[in-house]
């Protein structure tokens, strides 16, 4: 732009003003006086009035340069869940629906089979086993203690009390794994269903089961999604990486909004895909709960900063498929129409 020979800035309403000020108006009896030079324009006071100008002056301003790339919406691993049956077993009762929003250690589903009481009866069979043998154990370390006993006998009842607790502390995890307490566990509390619940808070996004299915124990019944720390991941052309840092802003939006919102770069991958691509991480700077993982976005890094001389876009108009600011000249009613290149 040619700063040298401008002083102050119009803006384009006042510059369309300024074309409507050169016509005749019974309110102004003047008439603006076209000069010499096709490109200046020369109005009365009286025109200058009533086209009610203002000026704006150019200014120098850090402007960044954007890489412009495609990328979709996800989530931490963390807050993606799919639930599984530890157990196989029969749906007695679920109420989830998609969409519907869950706490953490809230009851999902309930099932019931056979193999839960079995697994029940054998550790408390075991655990009465291992007092037992505990006790005899005792015994015959008292035994050994005397000289009453031979060595032998001491080792067998160590062997088999240790053998059977190792049994019972496997078959407690077994029941742990399908909610149920084995501090508690009793005859009387032997139960033929057991509860899954939400490991965390979220929303459901699939439901694949219904009341009397039987499910395995690799069948994905639910996956629930948490959407609190939702992020952006970007796809980089491999000839464009080195220009991406940590830190840089990012301004996105939606494939079908024009919405602007910011994020920041926060880790940037090692591994080029198949399509040349490296996946850039990006934080939000704002939570937004109508976002949801998967969205496809477009988006700007910003990669390097520059200085340059800058004025408002509404100052710019374009005129046969050329871009031009008006300038005041020494005079203060004068101003001259130059050509410029927007960057």
């Amino acid at each position: 732009m040619e700063a040298n020979n401008m002083r102050t800035i119009i803006t384009a309403i006042i510059a369309i003003i300024l074309f409507q000020a050169c016509t005749p108006k019974p309110e102004v009896k003047t008439e603006a006086v076209i000069s010499d030079s096709a490109n200046v324009i020369r109005l009365t006071p009286a025109q200058y009035k009533a086209a009610n100008i203002t000026l704006q002056t150019l200014e120098t301003r850090p402007m960044a340069t954007s890489l412009k790339v495609n990328g979709m919406l996800d989530v931490p691993p963390q807050n993606l869940i799919t639930i599984s049956a530890p157990m196989g077993g029969f749906v007695k009762s679920t109420k989830l629906l998609q969409g519907m929003k869950l706490k953490q250690g809230e009851v999902i589903a309930t099932l019931e089979n056979q193999e839960y009481i079995q697994l029940q009866q054998e550790y408390l069979d075991s655990k009465s086993k291992l007092e037992f043998l505990e006790a005899e154990y005792n015994r015959q370390t008292e035994l050994a203690k005397e000289n009453v006993n031979a060595q032998k006998s001491l080792q067998q009842a160590k062997s088999q009390y240790q053998s059977m607790k190792a049994l019972v502390r496997s078959l407690d995890a077994k029941l742990a794994m399908i909610n149920i307490n084995a501090s508690t566990l009793s005859e009387t509390t032997i139960t033929p269903a057991v509860r899954l619940y939400s490991p965390i808070s979220g929303f459901v996004t699939v439901v694949n089961v219904n009341i009397g299915q039987y499910v395995n124990a690799t069948d994905v019944m639910f996956k629930i999604v948490n959407i609190e720390h939702i992020h952006a991941e970007l796809q980089v052309y491999e000839k464009d990486i080195s220009k991406v840092k940590i830190g840089q802003k990012v301004h996105f939006q939606l494939a079908h909004e024009s919405e602007l919102r910011t994020a920041s770069v926060y880790l940037i991958g090692k591994e080029i895909s198949p399509e040349r691509t490296v996946r850039i991480h990006c934080h939000l700077d704002k939570e937004d709960e109508h976002l949801l993982p998967g969205m496809y976005i477009t988006a700007n890094i910003e990669t390097t900063s520059h200085n340059a001389e800058v004025l408002p876009a509404g100052s710019i108009i374009n005129f046969e498929g050329k871009d031009y600011v008006f300038a005041s000249t020494k005079a203060r009613d004068e101003f001259e129409m130059i050509n410029i290149h927007a960057g």
